[in-house]
């Protein structure tokens, strides 16, 4: 069975490497690029299975990705990666496509879970988000 194909925004070198480390092992990481111009342009060319995508990059930010992705007929889900732990920013992140929300602080308990809940056919939200509010 072929690995999933994973291609990841985020602005900060750090996290893109951390999150690269972390997904390495059970997934095939396409790149990692630090904006949203360049995911759009990745994705174009590299077909993903899967983007993980920040809320706050440069250039483009994860919210217009994510609808400039679903309007280009990519059919490669979106799971956002993000510091706002607000339930208005995980409405928001659904609302533009999204299939799970994961709060970067919880990267090493939640990332893995929520790209298996993904590729399951469910969503997925870090907890500290949820107690906050209910997604509707």
């Amino acid at each position: 069975m072929a690995r999933v194909r994973i291609l990841l925004a985020d602005d900060h070198k750090e996290m893109r490497d951390r999150v690269v480390r972390v997904l390495e092992n059970e997934f095939q990481m396409l790149d990692a690029v630090a904006d949203g111009q360049a995911l759009l342009e990745a994705a174009s060319e590299l077909k993903p299975d899967l983007c993980l995508v920040d809320i706050s990059m440069p250039v483009l930010n994860g919210f217009e990705v994510a609808t400039r992705l679903k309007k280009s007929g990519s059919k490669a889900k979106i799971v956002f990666l993000s510091i706002h732990e607000d339930l208005d920013f995980a409405r928001a992140a659904y609302d533009a496509g999204a299939s799970a929300y994961v709060v970067k602080r919880r990267l090493a308990s939640d990332l893995l879970k929520a790209i298996r809940a993904v590729l399951a056919g469910h969503t997925f939200t870090s907890s500290m988000v949820v107690t906050h509010g209910e997604l509707a």
